[in-house]
């Protein structure tokens, strides 16, 4: 391979690498949100310590432990997967200390529970 054709080579691979890096940058979700999560909510795991309600069928709240052992306390009124996950769930959890991921959003300086999974699911 003579120089001519090494540079031509070396200056096509820099132009490919530039462009595969700035479409990786550009079409990337930077957020560390789980990309299927509701939109404009923010996810966090942990274990249910306390529930709100007065049964299975009337939760209105709940406290979560995160891994570093500080809580949060949520609301919960219609979740969007509520089918899936219904708010009576959490007793189950909480009794087996299974996380769970809880994805709210604030109001004012409350934190309202939009959608409920288990931890890995």
């Amino acid at each position: 391979m003579d120089r001519r054709t090494r540079n031509l080579f070396a200056v096509v691979l820099v132009i490919v690498i530039a462009v595969t890096g700035g479409a990786a940058i550009l079409l990337s979700n930077s957020s560390v949100l789980d990309p299927d999560g509701p939109p404009e909510t923010t996810s966090v795991e942990g274990v249910i310590v306390a529930i709100d309600g007065s049964g299975l069928a009337d939760v209105r709240g709940f406290t979560l432990r995160r891994p570093g052992g500080g809580t949060l306390d949520f609301r919960v009124g219609e979740l969007e997967n509520g089918n899936e996950f219904p708010p009576g769930h959490l007793a189950e959890h909480q009794a087996t200390a299974e996380p769970v991921v809880v994805y709210y959003r604030m109001e004012g300086n409350e934190r309202f529970a939009v959608r409920l999974e288990d931890a890995g699911a």
